[in-house]
């Protein structure tokens, strides 16, 4: 029952909310459609109440709501509606305040009630534009930009390299979150564009589910198509324990359990799953350390279960130095303080947060404001961390303005 009580509460909100905006809907629907405001009305909450009710039914009845489509879709539109209408609120508000202002004071009544007819709409229906717009870019974030996999091209010069590594080409993917994936034809897309860029090794740097292994068993067999000539290196993510699910679960399946599962699924791939350990790539005679830690975050509110000295051992003396490790805040918190021997840190996690501006030469994402380092390259003092924006999704089944990314390394001699 617990886990209703934030659901209730955010409904509670949703109706208040729209409770708000119903006076705008209404000024609106009068205006322009006077004739057909009974119906408009009617379809105005018939909406969120069928959405509301599908979302508590499947909660309820589903033998596995986490992976029920019906339920993904339904809370996707239902949140969809709730960021346009809270865009629209803002509009309200301040057609509100200068209507307050207006008529407050004797002395201020002095524009004719036309005007002031006038400006209101104008404010109203501005709302309604931008939450229009708003609205249409969720929808289209979702069947167009979901699954609009896109390459990046990196070049990283690293001093001492080998000429034998001179051009190795390295493949970067991050954030699969397989339990949201509502298209399976996409995903396969995106795989075959990997296996396009003919990469000499391959990267994942954690999160393959949501919660728990079992989600990703309809998709293994597409992800097992991942090969490389010298291997697909891989790390888990804060996502991949199982912190954020109830255990046992209904079928009795343990918290230890599922973990072992997840790794086996990628011991089955033939993936070299790294957990605080390394591995050396050996090409003509010359070496390259690769190293992946646990998850390891700056924020107390996601685990540090890394423990990258370990990783390090018995990679010292090897020249080049690469880390996978999830969460970009490892880089600066841990890797630049006390170790300067590594070349370049490979990361994933903040996902651009789905939405943003995704330029050359402009990128914005209210998860700058988390994390200083959230997408593309950086560098300081000759080390590099590379933030994946993720090839999967969370929550919000698409992408607006930052969309899933494959990232092509080449590797050059500084």
């Amino acid at each position: 029952m617990s886990r209703f009580i934030p659901l209730l509460l955010f409904f509670v909100i949703f109706f208040a909310l729209d409770f708000y905006v119903f006076q705008g809907y209404k000024l609106l629907t009068k205006k322009w459609f006077p004739s057909q405001t009974v119906l408009l009305n009617f379809v105005y909450w018939a909406i969120p109440v069928v959405l509301i009710l599908t979302i508590i039914a499947t909660m309820i009845w589903s033998p596995n709501p986490s992976k029920s489509k019906v339920l993904m879709w339904s809370a996707s539109i239902l949140f969809g509606l709730f960021i346009a209408k809270a865009a629209w609120l803002v509009f309200m508000i301040i057609d509100d305040v200068v209507r307050l202002v207006k008529y407050s004071g004797s002395a201020i009544q002095t524009s004719p009630t036309v005007k002031t007819i006038t400006r209101s709409e104008f404010i109203v229906t501005s709302g309604a534009l931008v939450a229009g717009t708003l609205f249409g870019s969720l929808v289209y974030g979702i069947a167009k930009g979901a699954h609009n996999y896109q390459v990046h091209n990196k070049i990283l010069k690293l001093k001492n390299l080998p000429n034998a590594f001179k051009g190795f080409k390295i493949v970067q993917i991050s954030d699969v979150h397989s339990g949201s994936f509502w298209s399976k034809d996409g995903v396969k897309r995106g795989i075959q564009m990997i296996l396009d860029q003919k990469p000499d090794v391959i990267f994942f740097t954690g999160d393959l589910v949501n919660s728990t292994s079992n989600e990703f068993d309809s998709f293994k067999a597409i992800f097992s198509e991942l090969k490389a000539e010298y291997g697909v290196f891989s790390v888990l993510g804060n996502h991949d324990y199982g912190d954020y699910h109830q255990w046992p679960d209904k079928n009795g399946v343990t918290k230890e359990q599922n973990l072992q599962k997840l790794k086996d699924h990628q011991l089955d791939m033939g993936w070299n799953l790294l957990v605080n350990e390394n591995s050396i790539i050996e090409k003509d005679g010359e070496q390259l350390a690769i190293l992946g830690v646990e998850n390891w975050s700056a924020h107390k509110r996601f685990p540090k279960y890394g423990d990258l000295s370990k990783a390090y051992k018995g990679v010292e003396h090897i020249e080049n130095k690469l880390l996978l490790s999830h969460d970009p805040s490892h880089w600066r918190a841990e890797v630049l303080k006390d170790y300067p021997a590594i070349d370049a840190m490979f990361a994933g996690h903040t996902h651009g947060m789905q939405f943003g501006i995704d330029t050359k030469y402009y990128k914005w994402s209210p998860v700058k404001y988390t994390y200083p380092e959230w997408a593309d390259l950086y560098e300081e003092k000759g080390q590099y961390l590379y933030v994946n924006r993720g090839f999967g999704y969370l929550g919000y089944p698409g992408r607006v303005g930052f969309l899933p990314e494959i990232t092509v390394f080449e590797l050059e001699p500084a």
